[in-house]
């Protein structure tokens, strides 16, 4: 159960209201539903959700949510993209890879972006001038940064919805 109550449709303001119906089409999730206390927050939160880690392909981008999700143990993110990264082509074998720390079974480029993804999400201050070199050999300046902002969205929200309990809205599905 989650330790704060969540904003539902029935109790939002008309400002999250316009949120819940038209950016999330109608299906807040919990930690929507969380942020919906501040409205302002919740409406900016969306927006730069929808515009991190673009550049990347999507299944990279669901490969390195998952893993850092994975190493922070957090549950909700985990759930969330265990069902996304299905969509973006991630096989079981694969989440079974990501949950194991495994990258063999992934591209070049996937392997470095994923041992890189381990890397800050274990040791924040641990990026060193080598790591950038083989980001280089893979991927553009943009993508890069894509990249690095994604690494810090998923720690973010593993550090939200973690500690706040914020329950998965959909059946659960092991790795």
């Amino acid at each position: 159960m989650a330790r704060i109550s969540l904003v539902e449709p029935a109790q939002a303001s008309p400002e999250v209201k316009e949120i819940y119906d038209g950016k999330l089409k109608g299906k807040p999730g919990s930690i929507q539903k969380t942020l919906a206390h501040r409205p302002a927050m919740l409406g900016n939160f969306l927006g730069f959700y929808a515009s991190v880690g673009r550049s990347l392909e999507r299944k990279l981008y669901e490969a390195v949510y998952l893993r850092v999700s994975l190493i922070n143990g957090c549950h909700y993110c985990s759930q969330h993209h265990i069902q996304s990264g299905k969509r973006a082509g991630l096989t079981p074998e694969q989440m079974k890879a990501l949950k194991e720390g495994n990258y063999s079974g992934f591209g070049a480029p996937e392997q470095v972006a994923l041992r890189y993804a381990e890397k800050l999400t274990r040791t924040p201050d641990g990026a060193r001038d080598a790591d950038f070199t083989e980001l280089k050999k893979h991927f553009s300046e943009e993508q890069i940064v894509d990249l690095h902002m994604l690494i810090g969205l998923a720690n973010l929200t593993n550090r939200v919805t973690g500690p706040l309990a914020l329950e998965v809205e959909f059946p659960e599905e092991k790795i």
